[in-house]
C-alpha cells in the first residue's frame, strides 16, 4: 500500500487533540492542498474562513449542537458555498447574468466540500486529526452575522483540526460492505434480508436497553440523528438559508 492508500484507509474522525496551535507552515500547506482541490470549470466556487479566535471556537462549540471538543481545537476552517463572488464578478463585467439558482448552489456545494476534503487529508498526512462538522448549516442567523456572510454564501461544512496526541491510538471504525454501497451500471434497491445482512455488525452489539426506547439500529439512528431537535434546528436553518439564496 502506497503513502497516499496508507493516509486515506487509517483517516479517522479525530475530537481530541494536542494543546499545541497548528503551526503557519502546516497551515499554508492545508490551504494550499484546499486550493488545489478539483473544481467546476476551475471556477472555485467557495470560500474558506480560518478561525482561530478562541472567542469565535468557544461560540461555535455551541452553536454547533453544544459539542464541547469544539472548543478544545486548536483550528477551525469553515467552508463556504461562495456565489457571491462570481455573482458580484459578472455584474462588474456587465454580463446579463442576475442572480444564482439551486442548479449553482448545488455546483458550489459539491466545489466546496471537495475542496474540504482535501484539507483534511492533507492535514491528515501531516499528523494533523479533524473532525467534519455538519452542524456549522443550524442557526444561521447567528453564524450570518457572526462571519458577515452575505446572501450568496452557504455554511456547508466546517472541520476541526488540531495534532495527534501523543501515542495515540487509532480506532477505525467499520463501514458498510461494499455490495451494498457499490453498484455496477444502475441503481439497486435492498432487500429486507439483504438490510439485514448490511446492519448485522450494528444489530449484534445492540443495547436493547438504550435510552431512546428503540427497537432496532434504525430506529436508534432515527431517533438519534433525523428525529433529532439538532436535526429539525438544521432544517430551519436551512430553510432561511434558501429564503436568503432566492432572494
Amino acid at each position: 500500500m502506497n503513502e497516499t492508500l496508507n493516509v486515506l484507509n487509517n483517516r479517522m474522525s479525530l475530537r481530541r487533540y494536542k494543546d499545541k496551535p497548528i503551526s503557519e507552515e502546516h497551515l499554508e500547506q492545508i490551504l494550499y492542498s484546499t486550493m488545489r482541490a478539483p473544481t467546476a470549470g476551475n471556477m472555485m466556487l467557495y470560500s474558506v474562513l480560518v478561525i482561530k479566535d478562541k472567542e469565535k471556537i468557544k461560540k461555535l462549540s455551541s452553536t454547533c449542537d453544544n459539542q464541547a471538543f469544539i472548543a478544545k481545537a486548536p483550528l477551525v476552517l469553515i467552508f463556504l458555498a461562495d456565489m457571491q463572488r462570481w455573482t458580484d464578478y459578472f455584474h462588474h463585467c456587465d454580463t446579463p447574468y442576475n442572480s444564482p439558482n439551486n442548479a449553482d448552489l448545488f455546483l458550489s456545494i459539491s466545489d466546496t466540500m471537495i475542496a474540504a476534503q482535501n484539507a483534511v487529508i492533507a492535514g491528515e498526512s501531516m499528523g494533523i486529526g479533524s473532525c467534519y462538522i455538519g452542524d456549522i448549516m443550524e442557526n444561521y442567523e447567528t453564524h450570518k452575522e457572526m462571519f458577515n456572510l452575505p446572501d450568496k454564501v452557504f455554511p456547508i461544512g466546517m472541520i476541526t483540526l488540531g495534532y495527534y496526541p501523543q501515542n495515540m491510538k487509532k480506532t477505525l471504525r467499520p463501514r458498510f460492505n461494499k455490495e451494498y454501497i457499490v453498484f455496477n451500471e444502475k441503481y439497486k434497491r435492498l432487500s429486507s434480508e439483504e438490510f439485514d445482512d448490511m446492519f448485522k455488525h450494528l444489530n449484534d452489539n445492540f443495547n436493547p436497553n438504550n435510552s431512546f426506547g428503540a427497537k432496532n439500529i434504525g430506529q436508534l439512528m432515527y431517533f438519534k440523528k433525523f428525529g433529532a431537535p439538532f436535526f429539525k434546528e438544521m432544517e430551519r436553518s436551512v430553510n432561511v438559508i434558501m429564503e436568503h439564496w432566492n432572494k
